[in-house]
């Protein structure tokens, strides 16, 4: 099978080598056309006036002109024609030439062209001017001077003719050629030096890549680019953006030519521009950004010791976010029926032994008194909140917290209407997550009260929890919103979710969660800010609407 031919060098150094020698070549060819056309211009301006000054001496003397004055050129031929033959020796002319006003040859140094006609080209000579410059001499180019031979009144009588033939291209390549050779070598020589320290230079600063090495990288960056589903952004150290693909452009919401522009000049939010350029690590940090929740990944790229730019790596977690919220209610539920399971089962094995003994009084006084306590904690909760989900939260945690032995109230100032279904999902959602963190604080110093604030404000829900517990220290104020941050043992559902959620959810819906130490300085107040909450219908109201609405009448 025959095999392929290369005719283009496959390394770097051979490539830069044939680059080197075929502009060496150029550079030879355009140098010979243009010594040749200075050998030209030498050789018309040296030769020329050496021509002419013999031209002139001939026209003037004695016995050249008078023959031509007398009418006698015929009868002094031979001594002419010797008179011109020592004329082209002295000047080494080729052609020496008497001619009669109209440029009849009448007497030639070597007997050509006697009585034919002299090529006078544009020459002024008949109107008495000498000139110089180039004709055709016989079938040769040459260069001429044109003399006139004039009478004691000015008037034309003959014509003093010297010729130079231009050198052969043979006699020209043997004047320039050595010149040629050596220039020719000289570059080959620095060509091939450059050439190789050159590709040496290259390879260092490619990693030792060869140019089929790099134009693969190139295409398989630009696939990358275009197909991986994480947004990934570069940023140079001088903080321009060097490499930015399709779906970091999505998330992030850039349009147009980016790479090669400062990051510090694109039309970003402040929260995302801010990682893009700060010199941190970054692991698993959540940003919210519009509708979206993005899960931000930032790591310097040092080189022998040099940060010389850092790759962000951008996840959309929207979805997993909902996913977690729901999770995680369903996990608090779990939780409460838990606890109460295990209360319901000590309190069913108390009737089950009252009723063994025959204590049916002592039996009707307990489930009186249970009867009592589940009323008193509903009536409590559904007095200040209206919306189901979160009463049925609150008095679920209520009992779950006093399993736990701490005491959960709700302030005298709480009022929350009925929600539509969004918003009472995400207030469920951070209320749940805090009243547990405030739990878990308070039972870990032996504290026995959580306090729970909830209200709304136009369509802002406020509500604040207040705990019990050790409190935040102030350097770690911004850490405990941070995924994966816990002051618990870690376990195998993991920890440090909570408030990491709690913060999402607040800053998706453009509010915000905050901490400051509780009165006196002793445990920790969490409030939490949920804008764009709208009051849900009752059900019942809500059925009558959509009667009258299907049957067009009035509501009265």
């Amino acid at each position: 099978m025959w095999s392929r031919v290369r005719l283009w060098p496959v390394s770097l150094a051979g490539q830069f080598l044939v680059l080197q020698l075929t502009i060496l070549l150029a550079v030879v060819a355009v140098a010979s056309v243009v010594s040749v056309q200075q050998s030209d211009a030498d050789f018309r301006e040296t030769r020329g006036a050496r021509l002419r000054a013999a031209a002139e001496a001939m026209a003037n003397t004695e016995p050249v002109r008078d023959p031509f004055l007398q009418g006698m050129v015929d009868q002094r031929r031979a001594s002419l024609t010797s008179y011109t033959q020592r004329v082209r020796t002295n000047v080494q002319a080729s052609g020496v030439y008497l001619t009669d006003p109209t440029g009849q040859v009448q007497v030639s140094s070597d007997f050509v062209g006697r009585g034919e006609r002299v090529d006078l080209g544009s020459s002024p000579v008949q109107q008495g001017r000498p000139w110089t410059g180039d004709v055709d001499d016989f079938g040769e180019r040459a260069i001429a001077a044109h003399v006139p031979v004039l009478d004691n009144d000015g008037e034309l009588v003959g014509i003093s003719v010297v010729t130079q033939s231009y050198p052969s291209w043979a006699e020209r390549a043997r004047g320039v050629l050595p010149d040629l050779l050596t220039f020719a070598g000289l570059g080959l020589g620095l060509g091939v030096a450059g050439s190789f320290l050159l590709s040496r230079l290259i390879r260092r600063r490619t990693r030792g890549l060869e140019p089929a090495a790099i134009a693969a990288l190139a295409d398989q960056r630009e696939a990358l680019l275009h197909a991986i589903r994480e947004g990934v952004v570069a940023v140079a150290d001088d903080g321009t953006v060097t490499v930015l693909s399709d779906s970091a452009r999505e998330l992030i919401g850039l349009k147009g030519d980016v790479e090669g522009r400062r990051v510090a000049d694109l039309d970003l939010d402040p929260a995302v521009r801010d990682l893009l350029v700060d010199d941190a690590e970054i692991r698993d940090h959540v940003v919210v950004l519009g509708e979206r929740v993005l899960v931000v990944n930032r790591n310097p790229v040092v080189e022998r010791g040099r940060r010389v730019a850092s790759v962000t790596t951008l996840r959309d977690r929207t979805e997993l976010l909902a996913l977690q919220s729901e999770l995680s209610a369903r996990e608090s539920i779990t939780n409460t029926l838990r606890a109460q399971t295990h209360e319901f089962h000590n309190q069913l094995h108390t009737i089950s032994g009252l009723v063994q003994l025959g204590e049916y009084d002592e039996v009707s006084r307990l489930v009186g008194t249970l009867s009592r306590r589940r009323a008193e904690i509903s009536d409590a909760v559904t007095a200040r909140v209206e919306d189901p989900a979160v009463a049925a939260l609150l008095i679920a945690k209520t009992s779950l917290a006093a399993e736990r032995g701490v005491g959960l109230s709700i302030t005298g100032g709480s009022e929350l209407p009925r929600l539509d279904p969004e918003s009472s999902t995400d207030v469920g959602t951070v209320l749940g997550n805090v009243v547990d963190n405030a739990v878990d604080a308070s039972v870990s110093v032996g504290g026995t009260s959580v306090e729970v604030d909830v209200g709304l404000d136009g369509d802002t829900v406020h509500l604040a929890v207040t705990d019990t517990g050790p409190g935040v220290p102030a350097e770690l104020v911004g850490e405990i919103f941070r995924r994966g941050w816990t002051s618990k043992t870690a376990s195998a559902e993991g920890r440090g979710v909570g408030l990491a959620l709690v913060q999402v959810v607040c800053e998706r819906r453009g509010g915000a969660v905050t901490v400051h130490p509780g009165e006196g300085g002793t445990g920790a107040v969490f409030e939490a800010r949920l804008p764009g909450v709208q009051a849900g219908v009752p059900p019942a109201a809500q059925a009558a609407v959509q009667a009258v609405v299907q049957t067009g009448g009035e509501v009265r």
